[in-house]
């Protein structure tokens, strides 16, 4: 799967390593990231607290092949999800917030997840609001914000590793 924030220095990079450290497959990149940026240390700090290894990180920029390629986009908010179907509009099906697609899947009985079943669910779902589907930004805010966000990023992860 694949990741998608703003700068790809916080959100994605995180959850890009905190997926890793679930056994899951997982890619980040940023809308507007800046190529070869270290994370915070916030970041690092709480992803090794969660067991995560931010070594080695760096930002990256999203491009329409990285969407294409990627079998699931999941991004920190609604501006980087429609950036993302507008560079690559085949990714539609398969692009959702991150806390949208938790939200869809809690909403299937238990199974494996696919595509299809979370489309079924997409429909009926009424739309969540903003405060529902983006993740804040915790970039230059205190450690308890990064905190925060891998918490919740790492819940969601949770559940979905749960029903692979």
């Amino acid at each position: 799967m694949l990741f998608v924030c703003r700068a790809n220095r916080c959100r994605s990079a995180m959850a890009e390593r905190l997926a890793r450290a679930l056994d899951m497959d997982a890619q980040s990149a940023g809308t507007h990231a800046v190529p070869g940026l270290e994370m915070p240390g916030h970041a690092e700090t709480v992803l090794r607290e969660h067991g995560a290894d931010p070594e080695g990180f760096t930002s990256r920029r999203v491009v329409p092949s990285l969407l294409l390629a990627a079998p699931l986009v999941l991004t920190a908010t609604r501006a980087e999800r429609a950036h993302c179907v507008t560079m690559a509009p085949a990714t539609a099906a398969k692009t959702f917030t991150l806390r949208q697609y938790a939200r869809y899947a809690a909403a299937i009985p238990a199974g494996p997840l696919t595509l299809r079943e979370i489309a079924g669910v997409r429909g009926r779902l009424q739309p969540g609001k903003p405060v529902d589907d983006d993740l804040e930004d915790p970039f230059g805010g205190p450690i308890e914000q990064f905190r925060e966000c891998a918490a919740t990023i790492e819940g969601i992860l949770r559940l979905l590793a749960s029903r692979p």
